[in-house]
């Protein structure tokens, strides 16, 4: 069995093409729509009831225009508060990103794991719940990052890098002075500056994240109900979404992202109505 149709991704911005890189490198028969909702961004600072009618609202418009067979939800925030409720409204496999603390805290030699990650993401029960089945018995630090997650997507292509460096190095601190020898990163925006964060904390600390685990479960998932393309039905496309209280801010929005499309081996496709 095959099915050519599209695989759907999703973020509330830009944190997700991570995710959609692997699935290009390991799947590259597959034809891909990316939607970053950059109407309701930051998904991380909104309580779990706006965070679960923005991500519905961006799958209903992918479902409407391109009938995936099937959606990467490709950011903790909204896979933390959503996915259940994501999973029980639409029909197709759903796979959501689960922050990295089972292979964070196998990693940890001195048993002292850091999750930095978004405020929603560290507040919700599904990541104490994740702490309290993995990491028992560990000192766990958290920090919810919203000013990172606004910086990644706002600068990453022209950062002032005194700027950058300046905030990676605040929050490197915060773990390095908690003796932390793991972080995982819990949130898909900050795997854009894993590498300069990695310079921040130092060689004894270890960075985590779940792409590679997630990766392979979509794939899993695709292989598992017969949803593997034997071809590429398109182009693999993004989209942006825009509220009509938005429109001074989409002409730089759409720049950007165009360009952020372009590096990604996207065609940018503009405001998904």
């Amino acid at each position: 069995m095959s099915d050519n149709r599209p695989l759907a991704v999703i973020d509330s911005g830009i944190g997700g093409l991570a995710y959609l890189s692997w699935i290009q490198e390991f799947l590259p028969q597959e034809t891909l729509v990316y939607l970053a909702d950059r109407k309701n961004f930051p998904y991380g600072t909104k309580t779990p009831a706006q965070v679960l009618e923005a991500v519905s609202e961006g799958v209903e418009k992918l479902q409407h225009h391109y009938h995936p067979k099937a959606l990467v939800v490709a950011c903790n925030t909204a896979s933390v508060v959503a996915l259940q409720d994501l999973r029980r409204r639409f029909d197709f496999p759903i796979v959501g990103v689960v922050p990295a603390v089972k292979p964070g805290a196998q990693a940890s030699k001195n048993h002292i794991l850091g999750i930095l990650a978004t405020d929603r993401t560290i507040q919700d029960p599904y990541i104490q719940n994740l702490i309290h089945t993995y990491a028992l018995g560990q000192k766990v630090v958290a920090f919810g990052a919203s000013d990172l997650v606004t910086h990644v997507e706002e600068d990453y292509m022209n950062p002032d890098p005194v700027a950058r460096k300046t905030l990676l190095d605040s929050w490197a601190q915060k773990f390095l002075k908690e003796k932390a020898d793991v972080v995982v990163l819990g949130c898909t925006h900050f795997l854009h500056i894993s590498q300069e964060l990695q310079t921040a904390l130092g060689p004894d600390v270890k960075i985590v994240d779940s792409r590679d685990g997630v990766g392979k479960q979509t794939r899993k998932v695709l292989t598992e109900k017969g949803l593997l393309a034997q071809e590429k039905s398109g182009a693999d496309v993004f989209y942006i979404t825009a509220g009509a209280d938005q429109k001074n801010e989409l002409d730089q929005w759409q720049e950007k992202y165009a360009v952020f499309a372009k590096r990604f081996h996207l065609e940018y496709r503009g405001v998904l109505e």
